[in-house]
């Protein structure tokens, strides 16, 4: 199977959360962009919470979520995979968190696009970071592969993010 390799984090020190996905997929690694993939809710969630305009390219989004002091991530940095399903993923490492942690100290907030990137972030990432205390929450994953839920039932959930910014700000 090939090994795929993670993008570098979106991100300034400024950033108070931290959103993480477990590995871009096929669409997104031959883009070079999170969340390419077109059936992929993640930036039609992010435009409608941040109130930017949806058709924005890419890099305007990108900004939109670094003044919104939101980071992106994936948990691993690289794997071994066929495709692009989450339960394809072997022979997983895990990004530096430790120096990311360090390095972005406002960073109260981790949430999980879906159940495999928080699974393997508490598996390989969690027990190597030390005491820091960060409050973590697993949001439904915006892949087309879930299915389950309807899209105004993941944006109810992900308007989560939002709420640490508001407390701030109030």
């Amino acid at each position: 199977m090939p090994r795929v390799r993670s993008f570098r984090p979106i991100e300034d020190g400024k950033a108070e959360i931290l959103i993480l996905g477990s590995m871009p997929g096929r669409a997104s690694l031959a883009a070079r962009q999170y969340y390419a993939h077109p059936r992929n809710a993640f930036w039609r969630i992010a435009c409608e919470l941040l109130r930017l305009d949806p058709a924005s390219s890419y890099e305007a989004r990108v900004r939109a979520l670094r003044s919104a002091r939101i980071a992106l991530w994936d948990v691993l940095h690289s794997c071994t995979r066929e495709g692009s399903l989450d339960a394809r993923i072997e022979n997983g490492v895990a990004n530096d968190f430790r120096t990311f942690f360090r390095t972005h100290g406002n960073i109260t907030h981790v949430f999980f696009n879906g159940a495999k990137a928080e699974a393997t972030f508490r598996r390989h990432v969690l027990p190597r970071i030390g005491g820091r205390s960060l409050s973590y929450r697993r949001l439904p994953s915006t892949s087309p592969a879930n299915a389950s839920l309807s899209p105004a039932r993941k944006l109810r959930a992900w308007r989560a993010i939002l709420a640490p910014v508001t407390k701030e700000v109030s």
